[in-house]
């Protein structure tokens, strides 16, 4: 299993919001690259990175921290977060991002996903963010009346490298991850499930290990809190 550090992008600045709500995000750097070199030098395989102004937005925003990002480490990043046409996903796949995340878009044009899916084979991800087992989409602002599995199911067999499943009434607390939830979505389908939203601490992760069908998940308030040492999940989730 791969943990994903996260960097979530707020003005420019590394941020973790509460319950998805941009008006409780707090700082935990104003410097992207440093701190994806400080995830990199731990060991992170990955770099997980939103632009949460670009997931208001519906286009990107911090272009330039993330492009800071790109720069400061040779891991693969996944980027999320205001990414909804074809010559967006195309732009940064073609400045190095290793894989985009369709959230939005993937709710209000599948097509595009699927398109997407066939121009860039093993570089699309999905994020499904669930509020109340409901799909939430527009930076979570919206809820939709679509169910998560209901949703990913439009995805099976187009190609999809992976789901990245949120539970936003968990993220950002601390509270823990809806591990049941998240194990049921990844037995139902064959995309590979990436957990997102409420990691806390090893023994969240180790619940979550339990499940050999999750091929990831993603931490972020955790990790900047203290509370999950990089190195320690890492060589937990590789046992």
């Amino acid at each position: 299993m791969i943990l994903f550090p996260a960097i979530d992008l707020k003005d420019g600045a590394c941020v973790r919001l509460k319950l998805g709500l941009m008006d409780d995000a707090t700082v935990f750097n104003t410097d992207p690259g440093a701190q994806a070199r400080d995830f990199a030098a731990a060991g992170a395989e990955w770099i997980h990175v939103v632009d949460l102004n670009g997931a208001f937005a519906g286009k990107p925003v911090n272009a330039a921290a993330v492009e800071a990002i790109l720069k400061s480490v040779s891991v693969p990043v996944q980027l999320g977060g205001g990414i909804r046409d074809m010559a967006t996903i195309e732009a940064w796949l073609g400045r190095g991002v290793r894989r985009v995340i369709l959230g939005t878009v993937a709710l209000k044009d599948p097509q595009l996903v699927k398109d997407a899916c066939k121009r860039f084979p093993g570089r699309v991800a999905v994020g499904i963010d669930a509020k109340g087992g409901k799909v939430a989409v527009e930076g979570w602002a919206e809820t939709s009346d679509l169910s998560v599995l209901e949703l990913a199911r439009k995805f099976e067999d187009c190609g999809v490298a992976a789901l990245i499943y949120t539970d936003i009434d968990r993220d950002g607390v601390l509270a823990g991850p809806n591990v049941a939830a998240t194990a049921a979505l990844a037995d139902a389908i064959s995309i590979p499930v990436i957990a997102s939203g409420g990691v806390s601490s090893l023994d969240d992760l180790r619940a979550l290990k339990t499940f050999p069908k999750l091929e990831g998940v993603i931490s972020g308030r955790a990790i900047y809190d203290g509370r999950i040492d990089v190195k320690a999940a890492i060589a937990l989730l590789r046992e």
